[in-house]
């Protein structure tokens, strides 16, 4: 009788890496999901970045965030809450420099910025590409 050459222990430690391969793949999947549906749940709440905008924002940016006073003043209607999140972190702690905003910005709660970006974001911006 012919000796078998493969060896039953090699053919388990193959098994056993994927099988913790699966298992790994899952776990990064589940993890993948779950940051998205948290970052979901974690944004702002326009109905209150409303209130604050016409509080704080309304003066220089216009109450529909697409008629600034001045035309140097940016319009935030319709800008991605991301973007206006990092903008206004950035103010508040200085590595965006302007006077005007970083006082308006260090005023400004962690949940008040998730708000204003929120209620900014899903107006209808007027922004163009022309120059």
């Amino acid at each position: 009788m012919a000796r078998c050459l493969w060896r039953s222990d090699a053919g388990i430690e193959v098994f056993q890496e994927i099988q913790m391969n699966r298992m790994l793949a899952q776990t990064l999947a589940a993890v993948v999901l779950t940051a998205g549906a948290l970052g979901s749940a974690l944004a702002g709440d326009a109905s209150k970045g409303k209130e604050k905008a016409d509080q704080v924002c309304a003066a220089c940016h216009g109450k529909d965030g697409n008629t600034p006073i001045d035309p140097s003043y940016p319009k935030l209607a319709g800008q991605h809450e991301d973007y206006l999140v990092r903008v206004l972190r950035d103010y508040q702690s200085d590595a965006r420099k302007n006077a005007i905003m970083a006082a308006q910005a260090k005023a400004l709660s962690r949940a008040d910025i998730d708000n204003l970006a929120a209620y900014y974001a899903g107006l209808p911006g007027k922004l163009s590409h022309n120059r």
